[in-house]
């Protein structure tokens, strides 16, 4: 079964994407905030059911143990929602795939661990790769200071770098944060402190959602719930996504995590098919590049 969960996270993921980009607007200001809105709602309701339905005694206080970690995931997302109003999906998703082997360097710089030789050379790949794509920008092909405005275009791109860095530094802190040992979640066991932070996570982005939404109701932008149904699908396949891959990495994690890491590749061809997306020969070349990396290094990690 742990085989079907994976792949159905790889799916549910790659669909999301799919529905991050299309359910985003360019010329709507405030569409990224709408965005993270409707993840809040998702995972609101889908804490709030797992509460319910869970036999778990929640301190609410962990709210505020595991904030650290929740707003580096809900602000990395933040940046990815902005990112895609103005940058292709297929670009932008293999860029903010490199969180993992950004996380490995801060392993290796902050808590020293050492690592394989051909854990640097998957590094060493997917920087070359991040180099080729980032010099593709200032091409003729792809044009993108003309469209938007050379602070904009600069602005946009860096979001997916912004949304890796981010979510590394966040996966960085679950490190201490799902020890047991180093652990300041409140009634935590073997079996539930995932569980404990998962519904943290949802809860404090729920809570950051009504927070965005007072405040356009402030600034007087609509949120209207039946324009916002592309949202709301890449929030659902967000948040079944994460139940998914529990059971995912309950099985063969070794087997699992190169598949899941697939999830770009999925995103691209998704993008391809559906939204018509084109890059240029240069970026799919080293976008190429970057996933060979990024699998690579989920190989070298699950042995």
């Amino acid at each position: 079964m742990w085989l079907f969960f994976t792949l159905a996270t790889t799916l549910l993921w790659g669909v999301a994407e799919l529905f991050y980009k299309k359910g985003s607007h360019e010329n709507e200001k405030y569409d990224h905030l709408r965005v993270c809105i409707s993840v809040g709602i998702v995972m609101g309701i889908h804490a709030v059911f797992t509460l319910m339905t869970e036999d778990i005694s929640y301190d609410p206080m962990n709210l505020i143990a595991y904030l650290p970690v929740s707003l580096c995931y809900i602000l990395s997302m933040a940046c990815s929602f902005f990112g895609i109003r103005f940058i292709e999906e297929s670009l932008a998703d293999p860029i903010e795939n490199t969180a993992g082997a950004m996380c490995s360097l801060l392993c290796v710089i902050f808590l020293g661990e050492k690592i394989a030789p051909m854990v640097w050379v998957a590094i060493a790949v997917i920087l070359i790769g991040i180099i080729g794509v980032t010099k593709t920008e200032s091409s003729a092909d792809v044009n993108r200071k003309q469209k938007l405005g050379k602070k904009l275009a600069v602005i946009a791109f860096a979001m997916p770098f912004c949304y890796a860095i981010i979510d590394a530094l966040g996966s960085f802190l679950d490190i201490f944060f799902l020890e047991m040992e180093t652990s300041p979640l409140i009634g935590i066991t073997e079996e539930n402190i995932e569980l404990v932070a998962n519904i943290s996570y949802e809860l404090t982005f729920a809570i950051c959602g009504l927070i965005l939404f007072i405040f356009m109701k402030l600034k007087q932008v609509r949120f209207e719930l039946p324009k916002q149904k592309d949202k709301f699908a890449a929030a659902v396949c967000e948040t079944a996504g994460q139940l998914t891959y529990v059971y995912a990495m309950s099985g063969n994690g070794a087997i699992a995590a190169p598949i899941l890491s697939s999830v770009c590749v999925v995103s691209l061809l998704l993008s391809r098919i559906f939204l018509k997306e084109k890059l240029t020969k240069k970026q799919y070349l080293f976008i190429s590049i970057i996933i060979v990396g990024i699998l690579m290094l989920a190989v070298l990690e699950g042995e």
